[in-house]
């Protein structure tokens, strides 16, 4: 036993006992009579325990840690408790030539910390070279940046969870809502003002009845991991808004906590599962807040920088950069891939969530430098018994070379599709010669997903992100607007395929008013009624706007936050939208798991799934090139499922006929007969209310298929499973 002298939390000076504990669990862990502290760390010589005040600003005592197994460095403190702040001083060679970054004046975070108490307060101190100096990285800083850092807290883990668990909605049944923890709730007029922007307000219950009233069956959390706000940004008064830069892969990030403790975070999921809600957290494992070789040091930096990051092979000073974030993670070392997987089995087993969206997921596949889809991590993923049954998304890119790999990702993965957003959006700005694409997108992309075993709900499908437009800039604005961002409007996409519809901006023009919301009506009911998973991101549906700004990740500011007072054209959007998604979630035949196969049903001429002209005679070949073609039909089989419920029935539905028009005139589309004696409008986007002032039951003829319109029929016949369609 060690004897040790500190002030602890205000009592006075006081000795206590260091135990040497034990390796295994990393981080720092309540058992009920002490805490263990675990460090990894390969090439480090020492490392030393800080402690410090309840402020967090006066370190009360630095503790070195004698014990060292398989390179963890680990003691235990039996009198330590919950609350304690800490934080660790790593010592060793400071060569960054040869990849080391190693500075005992620095203090650095836990990467294992499961609660951070306070931000970072920007210094030059937190950096381990003197800044300015014309040595640059290579000098070195000896000046103490405790009191700018923000401090490892110890948690009591404890909860009372009930018989809550994980949802498991299947994935042809979800539809996903991505939003901002804060500025979903802000601005919420029914939120109680101490909680708006937390995860007590985004629990709360008028913000949850809402969803349900909405009908999304997931949230999908815009990063919750504890982040760090750039210097640069907060230099021009702005932040990372988005979250987009950890620190932290365990904790949840306290400026949106009301109280200050975990179980806030526990409380709203709790909530979310009562209601029928499943939980998604958007993580970013694929790089740090730490940045490039000028970057500063918080944490895994001056823990070792040579087993956490990717360096160049040649020139280790160097950063490999496939995040154009200035580091990626080394997902090749165990140590970092323990880190991860530690990381999101803490946040399904402890906290609950019901599935992870991956940002920048192809970086996490690399081998060396290629994207290896059997990489060590999905390899991992996929043998383990608690993730691989949680909900697993993609972002199926990065900025490396060969990172674009849409399509490309193993059985169990579902993706993002980039090209289903950019063909919608091109489709209905008027585009010609994406009526082929289209036909994929809509029907699942089969040309991406269907081979090794996956199925239409692989496809994660949406036409806005928080990364660009909002749909309301979707259909207001040709090009970005960025420069309230500081970088001259150079930074955000330039490729949006957005139209304003004839007047840049907001315009108190009725005609252009009306053609915009026309437009959204278009985007979201392709949107919901598309094979495969859609995505609503927050305020779409209230027409949220970022004035023309698509790049919008430094604003906290009313840009970002949702506003909640809504207009008429407002209300009357948000209804269509539920109407849709009612229509999704009754008829299985637009939730299908399993592809169209485009053949005959049994004892008929009708195949599951055809593609009509306006003359209503099957599309060939040639016609899917032609660079005129602008408007199709898509008839959809209710029989034509193929599918059997939990009991082993076969499963049916009416049938569909979805009629689709990006020309500017009016298209009479002649409706086909095969088994209906007639067709009921279900969806009319010409109209503001789905189906007003259109004849209920059509039973010959041709349809008026106005302008940039889509419309959707329902067979009108007595349904031979019982019963007349409703």
């Amino acid at each position: 036993m060690i004897e040790e002298r500190g002030r602890l939390g205000g009592r006075g000076l006081a000795r206590f006992a260091v135990w040497p504990g034990r390796p295994y669990p990393l981080g720092a862990t309540w058992d009920g009579e002490g805490v263990n502290f675990a460090l990894f760390s390969e090439h480090a010589e020492a490392v030393e325990l800080c402690l410090f005040a309840e402020d967090g600003r006066h370190e009360i005592a630095r503790i070195p840690i004698r014990w060292q197994t398989d390179q963890v460095w680990h003691c235990y403190l039996p009198e330590a408790r919950p609350g304690w702040l800490y934080g660790y001083r790593v010592h060793g060679p400071y060569d960054p030539k040869n990849g080391h970054r190693f500075n005992g004046h620095k203090l650095l975070l836990d990467p294992y910390a499961k609660s951070i108490q306070g931000q970072v307060r920007w210094s030059n101190a937190n950096f381990a070279y003197r800044v300015g100096h014309k040595l640059e990285d290579l000098s070195f800083d000896r000046t103490n940046n405790g009191p700018f850092m923000p401090k490892s807290r110890v948690v009591e883990s404890a909860f009372s969870w009930g018989d809550d668990r994980l949802l498991r909605t299947p994935w042809h049944d979800t539809i996903i809502y991505e939003l901002h923890v804060k500025g979903f709730t802000y601005q919420h007029p029914l939120v109680p003002q101490p909680l708006r922007g937390t995860y007590a307000g985004l629990g709360s219950a008028r913000v949850i009845e809402y969803l349900k009233s909405l009908g999304v069956t997931a949230v999908e959390l815009m990063p919750v991991h504890a982040f760090i706000d750039d210097r640069h940004l907060v230099e021009q008064g702005l932040r990372n808004y988005w979250g987009y830069n950890s620190i932290g892969f365990f904790a949840p990030d306290s400026r949106y906590s009301a109280s200050g403790e975990i179980s806030e975070f526990k409380t709203m999921v709790k909530a979310f599962h009562s209601n029928g809600i499943e939980v998604i957290l958007d993580v970013v494992y694929n790089h740090t807040a730490e940045g490039h070789h000028m970057g500063p040091t918080l944490s895994f930096k001056g823990i070792d920088n040579l087993s956490y990051y990717r360096l160049s092979p040649e020139h280790p000073r160097y950063y490999m950069d496939f995040t154009g974030c200035g580091n990626t993670l080394n997902m090749l070392h165990p140590r970092v891939l323990q880190l991860i997987m530690d990381s999101l089995r803490y946040w399904v087993l402890e906290m609950h969530v019901d599935g992870f969206r991956f940002d920048l997921a192809s970086t996490l596949a690399r081998e060396l430098h290629d994207v290896n889809r059997l990489s060590a991590f999905f390899d991992i993923i996929h043998q383990d018994p608690v993730l691989s049954q949680v909900k697993l998304i993609a972002e199926p890119w990065d900025l490396g070379e060969g990172g674009y790999q849409v399509g490309n990702f193993p059985v169990g993965w579902t993706e993002w599709n980039g090209k289903y957003r950019d063909a919608v959006r091109a489709y209905w700005k008027g585009e010609g010669g994406v009526i082929g694409e289209m036909a994929y997108r809509l029907t699942g992309s089969s040309d991406l997903y269907g081979h090794g075993g996956r199925n239409p709900y692989a496809s994660i499908n949406f036409v806005t992100a928080h990364d660009g437009f909002t749909l309301q800039d979707l259909v207001s604005y040709n090009d970005k607007h960025n420069e309230a961002n500081g970088e001259d409007n150079r930074d955000g996409t330039d490729a949006n395929f957005s139209w304003n519809c004839g007047t840049e901006g907001p315009t108190d023009d009725p005609d252009i008013r009306a053609l915009r919301a026309q437009q959204k009506r278009n985007m979201i009911a392709t949107l919901l009624l598309s094979q495969g998973v859609p995505m609503i991101v927050a305020g779409d549906e209230m027409g949220r706007t970022q004035r023309g700004n698509n790049n919008a990740y430094c604003h906290d500011d009313p840009i970002n936050w949702v506003n909640w007072e809504l207009t008429p054209e407002d209300h009357e959007f948000m209804r269509f939208m539920q109407h849709v998604i009612r229509i999704k979630q009754n008829h299985k035949v637009f939730r299908r798991r399993s592809f169209f196969q485009g053949r005959h049903i049994r004892g008929s001429d009708v195949k599951d799934v055809m593609w009509l002209k306006p003359d209503a005679t099957e599309m060939n070949d040639e016609e899917w090139h032609q660079s005129f073609a602008r408007c199709l039909g898509l008839f959809l089989a209710g029989e034509g499922l193929d599918e059997f419920d939990e009991k082993g029935r076969m499963m049916g539905d009416v049938d569909f006929l979805w009629l689709l028009n990006a020309h500017h005139e009016e298209i009479p589309f002649s409706l086909p007969k095969y088994r209906v004696f007639g067709w009921q409008v279900e969806i009319d986007t010409s109209y503001t209310s789905p189906t007003r002032d259109v004849e209920p039951i059509i039973t010959s003829g041709s349809y008026p298929l106005k302008g940039r319109s889509l419309v959707l029929l329902r067979e009108a016949t007595p349904d031979r499973r019982g019963g007349h369609a409703r």
